[in-house]
């Protein structure tokens, strides 16, 4: 193994192991999120997030902790050869084995979604993945949402789509009989993953899309720059958000649907 491999693996255990990894065991304790006799397929896109579950899950396979086996698989949406060049790279220096799964989401999402392109892309990597799921015989899919990513979907929805949604820990496909979608990472800030990234000096690509390339708005940036305005006058606002998706009282909710069908307060008023 190099000496850049070592020195991550290092790195979440130690320098890291408070805001990274005891936040990764946390998240699979406390949602049951691996067990025994799992086999998880780990989405890795090449971004920080990805890159950092896939070392995780590595690490975790060292522990005696649960019985399970993981592997590792690049979707190519569409990445220019140079992207696709610093992905391999990348992975070769942390020590990550992998194969590439291409599938031109890119231009279809181009073609037919041009004014909600990050929806319509999530929507069709997720099909995708489950599917390549089903063809390494995996039960499960890890994907590299962190603590930022849930409190800032939960404000989309609640922005733009005048609902309250958030994140789940995992998820059972509807599509899919038998796989189910985790995220271990659920409990890690962005900040830390940002840090342990500089910190080994790997520099991860971005998704590699006209939003990304800052062509096209994104409601996830416009969100997250909210949050960090409001953290200025409130430096826990973000907590509260988290909190709140799992403080919902029923009593003082207007409307909810469970299990596809809709109730209103009324019901029993």
């Amino acid at each position: 193994m190099n000496h850049l491999a070592k020195e991550f693996e290092r790195s979440i255990i130690k320098t890291y192991r408070g805001p990274i990894w005891s936040k990764f065991i946390k998240a699979i304790k406390t949602f049951s999120l691996v067990q025994d006799n799992d086999k998880i397929l780990v989405a890795v896109s090449g971004g920080k997030d990805s890159l950092l579950l896939a070392k995780l899950f590595a690490e975790l396979k060292k522990h005696p902790i649960v019985n399970f086996d993981f592997v590792c698989v690049v979707m190519d949406p569409g990445y220019s050869e140079e992207n696709v060049r610093r992905i391999k790279k990348t992975m070769s220096s942390l020590n990550i084995e992998y194969t590439i799964e291409p599938y031109n989401i890119f231009k279809v999402v181009s073609n037919i979604a041009k004014d909600y392109p990050c929806y319509m892309c999530a929507r069709m990597r997720r099909g995708f993945l489950y599917s390549i799921a089903e063809k390494y015989n995996c039960n499960k899919l890890a994907l590299g949402h962190h603590y930022d990513d849930v409190i800032e979907t939960t404000l989309i929805n609640l922005f733009y789509s005048g609902s309250f949604k958030t994140m789940l820990p995992k998820l059972k496909s509807t599509n899919y009989q038998g796989l189910e979608l985790i995220r271990p990472m659920y409990f890690i800030r962005e900040n830390a993953v940002n840090n342990i990234m500089k910190y080994n000096k790997v520099v991860p690509i971005d998704c590699g899309c006209d939003v990304a390339a800052g062509e096209v708005a994104s409601k996830r940036k416009e969100v997250k720059a909210i949050i960090a305005r409001l953290k200025k006058e409130h430096p826990d606002i973000d907590k509260s958000i988290f909190r709140a998706a799992d403080n919902v009282n029923l009593d003082n909710i207007l409307g909810w649907t469970s299990q596809g069908k809709k109730h209103h307060f009324d019901e029993d008023y």
